[in-house]
C-alpha cells in the first residue's frame, strides 16, 4: 500500500462512496479515500485470517526484529512523516515529532522485551513430579483497531506494535480526519517485510468501524466513552475480547511545598499539548489555598510567553490548531458556562481567526468549582481551570469526584507524601512532578478506570491482552490406576498430603 497511491487498497473500491480529508489550518482538501463497507471488511478479514498463521509461526523474536526495522525506517523518513501528520492535524512541529519519539520508545521496548514476556512457562500441577503443566501464549487471530485523530501515529502504534509482536494480523481503521498518517506508517511496515495481508488499512467512517467489530477476533478502541460503550456491547454480543482507551479528565494536584515555576510550566505543557486535544491532558487543577494566588501569578506569567501558530520545523511554537470544529465549539460552551457561574478569566479566552479557522487561545480560569462543566465534563481543548482547596485530602476527594479515571499528576517536594497521596487517586496512573510521561513510558502499564476504559497499554499487560493462554497437563501414569470415580482413596490421600506439604513448601 502506497501513501502516494491509496487506490492500492485491497478490493474494488471504485464504486464505493468516498470521504474528503482536509487540512484544519487551511481548510484545503488533501485527498479522498473510499468508505469501506461490510463486504470489503469481510474480504479484508478473510485475507488477514489466511495470512495470520504464517505470521505467528515466524516467532516472536523475528517479529520483534521487524518492529525495530520499522521504527528505523520511520526515522529515515521522519521529515516526510511529520509533514504528513501536521498536514492532517494542524499540530506544531514538537507535537508531531514527539509522536515519533514516543512511538520509538514503544517499538524498542517490545522489540527488547516481547520474547521474555511471551516465553512459555511451566505451571503448577496438583501433583508435582508425577504431573506436568506447560503453558504457552497464542495470538487471538485478527485484531481490529479503531483509532482516533488526535495522535494518528502514536495512538495506532500503542496497539499495533503489541498486536503484531504477539502474532496477530491487524486491521486498522484510522479516523476519517487523519488516514494518511496511518497509510504512511503501514506502508513502511510493508516495506520492511511485514506481509501486506497481515496488516491492512480499512478506511471509512463510523459505519466502517461498526462493521469491523463484526469480522475480527479482538477489538481495541481509542476514542470517546460513547463510542467505547457501543463497541463493548457489540463485542460482548459476539463474545470476543476487547480493550478500550477512552475519555479523561486528568486532575493535577499542587501542594503547598511545590516548586511553583515548575508546577506552572508543567501545567501549561500538560494542558496545552496538542491544543489540549489529548485524553491524558491536564483538564483540572487543584491548588492548596496558601499558594493559590502565587501559583496563578506564575501560571499567567509563563502563559504570556506562549506562542500560537503553525510554525516551521522547530520548537518555537507552543500551541497549534485544533483539529475539529466540534471540539472548538465545546471549548467555547464550557468557557461560557464557567464564566456565567462565577469563574474568573485570568488569561486568553478567544478564537484566533487571524491564524486559522480552528485556533483558540490558551485560556486560564480561576475560582472554578464542580458546578461548572469545565470541571466535570471532558473538554478536549486549551482551557486550564484552577480551583483552590484546603489541603491534599480535599484535592484527592475532588479529583476522585469524576466519572473518569485515566491519568493524573501531583506536584510536591515531599516524594513519600506524594506517593501516599497518589495511592488514593482513582486513576489508572499517577505522575509525581511530571506530566504526560506515563502514557509514553513503555514499561509502565497505562489505562483507565471508571468511564476511561478497560485494559492496559504498555508493559507486560499491554502485550498480554493480545494473546490467550494454551495449557497442556501431562500425567506421567504414576499412581493412576483405572477407576470409575474422579476421587478414589489414593487420590484423596494424595490431595490431603499435598495440602499439608504446601503449608511448608509453597512452591509445590
Amino acid at each position: 500500500m502506497s501513501i502516494d497511491d491509496p487506490h492500492t487498497l485491497h478490493s474494488a473500491t471504485d464504486t464505493l462512496p468516498r470521504f474528503e480529508i482536509r487540512n484544519p489550518v487551511t481548510s484545503q482538501t488533501i485527498g479522498t479515500l473510499p468508505i469501506l463497507d461490510a463486504d470489503a471488511l469481510r474480504a479484508a478479514a478473510a485475507r488477514a485470517r489466511a495470512a495470520q498463521p504464517a505470521w505467528e509461526a515466524l516467532g516472536v523474536k523475528r517479529r520483534a526484529l521487524l518492529m525495530r526495522a520499522w521504527i528505523d525506517a520511520l526515522w529515515m523518513r521522519d521529515h516526510e512523516l511529520v509533514a504528513v501528520l501536521r498536514r492532517e492535524t494542524g499540530k506544531t512541529y514538537h507535537d508531531a515529532i514527539g509522536e515519533l519519539f514516543s512511538t520509538d520508545v514503544i517499538a524498542i521496548y517490545y522489540a527488547q522485551h516481547a520474547a521474555r514476556i511471551l516465553r512459555p512457562y511451566r505451571g503448577t500441577p496438583i501433583f508435582p513430579i508425577i504431573q506436568r503443566v506447560d503453558v504457552e501464549y497464542r495470538a487471538h487471530g485478527v485484531v481490529g483497531m479503531i483509532a482516533p485523530w488526535n495522535y494518528p501515529l502514536l495512538n495506532i502504534a500503542f496497539e499495533l506494535v503489541a498486536a503484531l509482536v504477539a502474532g496477530n494480523a491487524v486491521l486498522v481503521k484510522p479516523s476519517e480526519l487523519t488516514p494518511y498518517t496511518a497509510l504512511f506508517i503501514i506502508d513502511m511496515l510493508h516495506r520492511v517485510g511485514v506481509p501486506k495481508d497481515v496488516v491492512q488499512i480499512v478506511p471509512g467512517d463510523g459505519t466502517t468501524g461498526a462493521a469491523l467489530v463484526d469480522v475480527v477476533d479482538y477489538v481495541h478502541v481509542t476514542g470517546s466513552t460513547a463510542t467505547g460503550r457501543k463497541v463493548a456491547m457489540r463485542a460482548a454480543e459476539r463474545l470476543i475480547p476487547y480493550s478500550l482507551e477512552l475519555g479523561g479528565k486528568a486532575p493535577m494536584i499542587i501542594l503547598r511545598d511545590a516548586d511553583l515555576d515548575l508546577a506552572a510550566t508543567a501545567t501549561l505543557v500538560g494542558a496545552l499539548q496538542n491544543a489540549g486535544q489529548a485524553c491524558v491532558a491536564i483538564e483540572r487543577v487543584y491548588v492548596e489555598a496558601p499558594i493559590y494566588e502565587q501559583y496563578l501569578e506564575r501560571l499567567r506569567h509563563h502563559a504570556a510567553k506562549l506562542k500560537i501558530g503553525t510554525g516551521g520545523d522547530g520548537y518555537g511554537i507552543h500551541v497549534g490548531s485544533m483539529e475539529h470544529e466540534r471540539e472548538l465549539l465545546r471549548t467555547e460552551r464550557q468557557l461560557a458556562d464557567a464564566l456565567a457561574k462565577g469563574a474568573r478569566l485570568v488569561y486568553g479566552g478567544k478564537r484566533r481567526p487571524d491564524l486559522g479557522p480552528l485556533f483558540f487561545e490558551p485560556t486560564i480560569l480561576a475560582d472554578v468549582d464542580h458546578t461548572m462543566d469545565v470541571m466535570t465534563k471532558e473538554t478536549f481543548g486549551p482551557i486550564i481551570p484552577v480551583m483552590h482547596v484546603r489541603d491534599g485530602d480535599e484535592a484527592v476527594a475532588l479529583a476522585n469526584d469524576s466519572d473518569y479515571g485515566l491519568s493524573s499528576a501531583i506536584y510536591t517536594r515531599d516524594l513519600a507524601g506524594g506517593r501516599a497521596l497518589a495511592r488514593r487517586i482513582q486513576a489508572g496512573d499517577v505522575a509525581i512532578n511530571r506530566v504526560l510521561i506515563n502514557v509514553t513510558t513503555a514499561g509502565m502499564p497505562s489505562g483507565g478506570v471508571k468511564d476511561s476504559g478497560i485494559g492496559r497499554r504498555n508493559g507486560a499487560p499491554g502485550l498480554l491482552r493480545f494473546v490467550t493462554t494454551h495449557a497442556v497437563m501431562t500425567d506421567k501414569l504414576v499412581f493412576n490406576p483405572p477407576t470409575l470415580a474422579v476421587l478414589d482413596p489414593i487420590t484423596r490421600l494424595g490431595v490431603h498430603t499435598m495440602r499439608h506439604l504446601r503449608r511448608w513448601l509453597p512452591f509445590l
